[in-house]
This record gives C-alpha cells, sequence and structure tokens, in this order.
C-alpha cells in the first residue's frame, strides 16, 4: 500500500531532522534524550543518588540519560508495555502499570525504596483524530500522576510530557494542587509545530 503524503513528510522530516541524527551519532536510543538532558540542565530533577522512575520507558531514551547521572547510589526503575534492551543500572519491568500484577512487580523491584522523581515521556499510539488523540494522551498523563503521588517522597517531583489541548488546563491545575511548584517547558529538540510540552513540577505535597 503506498505511503500518505503525511506519513512521507514524517518520514522525510524525522530523516532529516539534525537530533535524529545527533542522536545516532552520540549513540542515544531516542532523539527525545535531549529533551531531558536539557531539562535536567535547568530544573535540576534528579542528580547522583537520585531515585527515579522512568515510565513509558521503551526505547530507553530517557533510561540511558538518568542512569549515568545516578551513579552506582542512585537507581532507576523503568515500565513500559513495549519492551526494552537492558540497560545497565535500569531495573526494567514490562507491562502496563495499571494492571495490579505489574504495578505490583513495580513495587516489588523498588523493594521500598522511596522515589525522588517520576518521568514520563508516555504517548499513545496515534489514530489520526485529533480529538480521539488527545484524550488518550490525557488518560497517559493522568496515570503518570497517579503513579507519582503514590511512590514520590515528600519534596518528590514529576515531569511529563503533555499536549496541549482539551484537558491540558485543568490538569496543569491538578499538577499544581500537588506540587509547590510547576513549571512548563518546551525542549529545543521539541519540534515546533508540535503541541507538546513538558510539565515540570517540584516539591510534592505529599
Amino acid at each position: 500500500m503506498a505511503r500518505s503524503k503525511t506519513s512521507k513528510k514524517w518520514m522525510e522530516e524525522h530523516v532529516n531532522d539534525p537530533y535524529v541524527k545527533k542522536a545516532q551519532m552520540d549513540g542515544y536510543r531516542s532523539r527525545a534524550s535531549y529533551k531531558l538532558i536539557e531539562i535536567n540542565e535547568k530544573d535540576k530533577l534528579f542528580r547522583a543518588g537520585s531515585v527515579v522512575m522512568d515510565l513509558g520507558s521503551a526505547p530507553g531514551g530517557w533510561s540511558q540519560i538518568v542512569a549515568p547521572v545516578v551513579g552506582d547510589s542512585g537507581r532507576v526503575i523503568a515500565s513500559d508495555i513495549l519492551p526494552m534492551d537492558s540497560i545497565i543500572g535500569v531495573d526494567f519491568v514490562q507491562g502496563d502499570f495499571t494492571e495490579e500484577a505489574v504495578y505490583d512487580e513495580i513495587l516489588r523491584v523498588l523493594n521500598c525504596d522511596a522515589v525522588d522523581t517520576v518521568i514520563s515521556d508516555m504517548a499513545p499510539n496515534l489514530s489520526g483524530v485529533k480529538s480521539t488523540d488527545q484524550y488518550s494522551s490525557m488518560y497517559l498523563v493522568e496515570l503518570a500522576l497517579d503513579m507519582a503521588r503514590n511512590v514520590l517522597k515528600p519534596g518528590g517531583s514529576f515531569c511529563a510530557k503533555v499536549f496541549q489541548g482539551v484537558g491540558y488546563d485543568e490538569y496543569v491545575k491538578e499538577v499544581r494542587s500537588a506540587f509547590k511548584q510547576v513549571l512548563i517547558r518546551k525542549p529545543a529538540a521539541s519540534r515546533p509545530r508540535s503541541r507538546e510540552v513538558y510539565i515540570v513540577a517540584k516539591g510534592f505535597r505529599a
């Protein structure tokens, strides 16, 4: 079946994307790695010794950035429905964390450690229907916030990809109610035409 003009355009844009090329040169699994690098340089979400939970982690671009920073004294617990190749210093749990068995396995791996930071770059499989995709993306980011509320230690941090649209303003208000400081970031590696932004929240009100 012939590709649509939209998919052809996306593929051309992807292949020519400077961050895609840079990721290949730097050995990163995803161009999204540069988004987290920039956010952490500004907001100091994790450092040596931090315990970080990475939701929607596959293919591992964010875990790949976090693990060397937190080092041997820290931990990274990653989870995704999709498989992910192993990364040194990362404990990976495959499955849907909304399912009790998967959630329990994440907690088992966490082993009662208090989490300093929850990060999420989750996005739904796009249907092409804007309203449907927006509701799906907001559902995922709500799940990420629920997880953060359950595992973060007092004063902990949260960072998640959010798409601006229906439900966005209400979600930001919800995050503000749970954290002392909330910032909206649009990293340079985020395509300008994309509605994605990253909500950065610090000072969890446990």
